[in-house]
């Protein structure tokens, strides 16, 4: 096995969703063996996209909307949902109903969030409502919006405190974004995928197999090992215990399946339709 004394730099994201794909970089035994090979950046989704494509990162676990044919997916691992994912939730003050949307406060963390809620309404909707980029804050996001866009940790806390935001602006309907595309598609919603330049891989003397096999490790680590982090992550987000572990064992879906790849190509397609996204001809695999 090569090594190179150039480690492959890494643009992770620090919510709790991608917790068990960074097991053992984060974890002994093997973090200690990883950081040879690999130098870890946390960052927003949106960002890692940016990493990777102006060159400040080789690997990235990006949004499945900013993929483009310059970079190849990795196989084995993604972040998704196969019914609701509760991290993205779409809150709509009442009266308004979906379809009567006009103006919708959208967090800024995530693209592909952003993207599959515009699908949402442009596809299956027929409706175009305006997109007010917004920090995570669910009040002061109602309050200037007729709904607000939440993803990952923002959105799990909302849930939490449901109560305490509709006391604040009144009754709301809340709306799980996984749960709307598969009800609509019949297929997995899919939020991220790792991602790398595959040249960056000769330049690091790292090979296809030995980053696939590494990932995926730490992704079976990972989920092996909930109840550390459940207590890893109980002291860092105000959630019961019981609510990261179903998160971590029911909403998130951690393994790329064939159907996830199909729900990937669908929501590009949908979204090239609709003036969302620019063409990807094919989805790139690593091999």
């Amino acid at each position: 096995m090569r090594t190179s004394s150039h480690p492959v730099r890494v643009a992770a994201i620090s919510f709790l969703n991608p917790a068990p794909l960074m097991w053992d970089f984060e974890h002994p035994p093997h973090n200690a063996i990883l950081a040879h090979r690999y130098q870890l950046h946390y960052t927003l989704p949106a960002l890692c996209a940016d990493e990777l494509l102006a060159g400040r990162a080789d690997l990235g676990l990006i949004p499945v909307a900013s993929l483009t044919p310059e970079l190849a997916v990795v196989p084995g691992c993604t972040i998704a949902s196969l019914h609701r994912v509760r991290s993205i939730q779409l809150i709509v003050k009442q009266p308004h109903t979906l379809e009567s949307l006009r103006i919708i406060a959208a967090d800024t963390a995530s693209r592909s969030s952003r993207a599959y809620a515009e699908v949402l309404f442009r596809t299956f909707l027929q409706t175009d409502p305006a997109f007010l980029p917004s920090p995570a804050d669910p009040i002061a996001m109602l309050r200037q919006a007729d709904a607000a866009l939440l993803i990952g940790d923002p959105a799990l806390l909302a849930l939490e405190h449901r109560k305490q935001i509709e006391h604040a602006v009144g009754p709301c309907q809340w709306f799980d974004l996984a749960h709307e595309w598969h009800t609509r598609t019949g297929l997995p919603w899919v939020a991220a995928v790792w991602a790398v330049r595959p040249e960056s891989l000769r330049t690091h003397r790292i090979t296809a197999t030995q980053l696939i096999e590494d990932l995926t490790a730490s992704r079976d680590n990972g989920l092996a090992h909930v109840e550390d982090l459940v207590r890893d992550w109980t002291p860092r987000l105000p959630l019961a215990p019981e609510t990261i572990r179903e998160y971590l064992t029911h909403n998130i879906h951690y393994t790329l399946t064939p159907d996830c790849i199909r729900a990937i190509e669908l929501f590009r397609r949908h979204a090239v339709a609709s003036h969302i996204l620019p063409p990807l001809p094919s989805l790139n695999f690593l091999s």
